[in-house]
């Protein structure tokens, strides 16, 4: 009896399962519809989009080749090094190259531009970005060097590179601005928004950074896109360098011209502070305190800061 109770309660869980089921087709057809009437993005075509996942391994790959031997499980021998590069820049070829035809296709076919030959144009860019690595490395180098002088709990060059999320994120960055520098569409995005995913650090590709920059902590630092910074550069976490709020129809009108403040040489920025506006500038060795708001220019050597707070004590009275 119990037997039987058993196998009609399956059955009956059988046919609600059946019963929901024979909603998908449904559900499925109201997608469809809602992409053809054109109520949502989507990127149904015969052309493939730039894939993230390859795009976030190519910044692995590319660290590896700026910091070899760090990120590798394996030994690396003076012996091996032209092989390990080798090995390296080969497997980079292969997989920027095609995501930069893939973002310049994107792009053609989308805006119905005339056809600029993406195989191509997007190995000769992948040779251009490979070609700058050298540089990249000398100016990285810079960055490494400012973390440990600006950082006393700094221990080595080796915990700055392995833990820094600073120097990941300027790391990242400069891979991401040459790309950008060169006219690739879509990556140089995707490559500074995993930094920014992965340490709270969000600079745009756009902006220009001199060397020896450091950021100090770094969660919650914004960089926008015209933002210039000089050399020996020094960030804390929480600060904004930011455009001024627009109103809703400006963003076409104020979409190339410089919105995001400049910082010159020797400037030290603390945690919290926001500057913001394309006309703003910080004079060179200044330094802006904490939480400080500003909409103009400092001169240089200014130290700019808040007034100290009045704090107010009271007794907590007991409980009896």
């Amino acid at each position: 009896m119990h037997d039987i109770s058993k196998l009609d309660e399956c059955k009956t869980e059988v046919e609600i399962s059946r019963h929901h089921r024979e909603e998908i087709p449904r559900i499925v057809e109201q997608l469809v519809q809602s992409c053809r009437q054109g109520n949502c993005f989507d990127h149904v075509g015969p052309e493939p989009i730039p894939h993230r996942e390859a795009i976030i391994e190519i910044v692995h790959r590319t660290s590896r080749i700026l910091f070899p031997g760090y990120f590798i499980r394996t030994r690396l021998e003076n012996f091996n090094v032209a092989y390990y590069f080798g090995q390296e820049i080969t497997a980079l070829f292969e997989q920027l190259s095609e995501q930069i035809a893939l973002a310049l296709r994107h792009d053609c076919i989308r805006h119905d531009l005339p056809c600029v030959h993406c195989d191509e144009l997007g190995q000769a860019a992948t040779v251009d970005f490979m070609k700058s690595l050298s540089q990249m490395r000398s100016m990285l180098a810079t960055d490494v060097r400012a973390a440990y002088e600006g950082d006393p709990a700094a221990k080595s060059y080796d915990e700055i590179i392995f833990s820094y999320p600073g120097l990941f994120a300027i790391s990242v960055y400069r891979m991401a601005h040459q790309i950008f520098e060169q006219g690739i569409p879509l990556i140089p995005r995707i490559m500074t928004e995993y930094a920014h995913s992965k340490t709270g650090i969000d600079i745009h590709p756009g902006a220009h950074i001199g060397e020896s920059f450091f950021i100090d902590h770094g969660t919650g630092v914004v960089i926008g896109e015209t933002t210039e910074i000089g050399r020996h550069v020094r960030l804390y976490q929480g600060v904004t360098l930011g455009a001024l709020s627009l109103p809703r129809d400006a963003g076409e009108m104020l979409r190339n011209k410089k919105r995001h403040p400049t910082i010159e040489d020797d400037v030290i920025i603390y945690s919290g502070a926001t500057i913001l506006g394309g006309n703003t500038v910080i004079g060179a060795r200044s330094v802006i305190g904490g939480n400080v708001w500003l909409t103009e220019s400092v001169p240089q050597d200014t130290t700019v800061f808040l007034k100290k707070p009045e704090l107010v004590y009271r007794d907590k009275p007991r409980e009896s």
